[in-house]
């Protein structure tokens, strides 16, 4: 075993001991644990099989291995940061709805004294 995969395993195995730990505490619901708990399996995998990302490639019609991580990485950015785009609309819809509601109710208090 290199060093890089030795790093490689022990970035996994924390990062899967951080993922367990935030599904424990309640601050990950099963799917998201599962969606991370996959994407460190798939770390690991690329880490001490990189030839796997080779093979891939060629079916797909890429020239280098790693060419195809990094063009599903940047996939998985963007879809990642649309999901979170548009939990934050929400967060802001919900939050206006809830001041416009407190600024009503304070002012319909103060029209009835």
């Amino acid at each position: 075993m290199t060093t890089i995969h030795i790093i490689i395993a022990i970035f996994v195995l924390f990062a899967m001991s951080r993922t367990y730990l935030r599904l424990k505490d309640g601050e990950l619901n099963i799917f998201a644990f599962i969606f991370w708990m996959l994407n460190w399996v798939l770390v690991a995998i690329i880490g001490f099989w990189p030839g796997v990302t080779q093979r891939i490639a060629d079916i797909i019609g890429i020239d280098r291995g790693i060419d195809t991580v990094v063009y599903f990485s940047i996939l998985a950015l963007f879809y990642l940061i649309y999901r979170l785009y548009v939990k934050i609309e929400h967060l802001e819809q919900d939050i206006t709805k809830v001041v416009r509601d407190e600024a009503l109710d304070k002012f319909n208090d103060k029209s009835n004294e």
